[in-house]
């Protein structure tokens, strides 16, 4: 059986690895810098600027951590909001599968090469004990490491019908908040993005503050 899985997983790791060199070799790193800067590195591959959009946010799933909420900002951008939103929210469920599919059939080793001892000490019993619960959630607040709990979940024995569907359902908040942000950054009059970027910003900045408390106290309430 193990055998198996690896003669049909293997390709798919191998297409991961080169991805993840292709990546470096484009200057894609580079371009985390700004979103200016992404936005270019992103129109460099015109005619082909979605697919390889697409193929970029399939990537930050499996490569994590890449922000792919940052470059559904950057697709915002260049796409209008909902090409953006779509493009995304289809290759971060695409890429949640397949992480999924790779820790259920390759197990703990391709798990510990993927995810840090401390991550998955951390949350893999809760995320075998409460399952849909704590998927949902994780999912839905931008403080849990949702790339990564994705490849835990592969580890439990959750259906994967039901973990498709709470992927679909909760994972796509986020991206499209990023997409309209994006999509609307150079129509909305300055006077009224001022406040939303400042919103923003305090947004963030609250989440960076208590988003390790709140992300304590609900780990916490989950192991009793």
């Amino acid at each position: 059986m193990k055998r198996k899985w690896l003669i049909t997983l293997l390709p798919a790791a191998l297409l991961l690895a080169g991805g993840g060199l292709l990546l470096w070799k484009s200057g894609f790193f580079e371009a985390l810098s700004s979103q200016q800067a992404m936005r270019d590195y992103i129109q460099r591959f015109s005619p082909y600027s979605h697919l390889f959009f697409f193929l970029l946010q399939f990537l930050s799933v499996i490569l994590a951590p890449i922000p792919s909420n940052v470059t559904a900002l950057a697709g915002g951008m260049l796409f209008g909001t909902w090409v953006s939103f779509l493009l995304t929210w289809g290759a971060v469920v695409l890429g949640s599968v397949v992480v999924f599919l790779l820790a259920r059939g390759l197990g703990h080793p391709f798990v510990d090469r993927m995810v840090s001892h401390s991550v998955a000490q951390r949350y893999l019993d809760v995320v075998r004990r409460k399952q849909d619960v704590f998927l949902i959630l994780a999912f839905l607040f931008p403080f849990f490491p949702d790339d990564l709990i994705c490849i835990l979940a592969g580890l439990t024995d959750i259906p994967f019908r039901r973990f498709l569907i709470i992927a679909l359902l909760t994972r796509p908040w986020g991206l499209l908040a990023a997409s309209a942000l994006g999509g609307s950054a150079l129509s909305i009059p300055l006077p009224v993005m001022i406040p939303l970027v400042l919103v923003g910003v305090a947004v963030f900045l609250i989440c960076l503050k208590y988003g390790d408390k709140w992300e304590n106290k609900l780990l916490e309430r989950f192991k009793k």
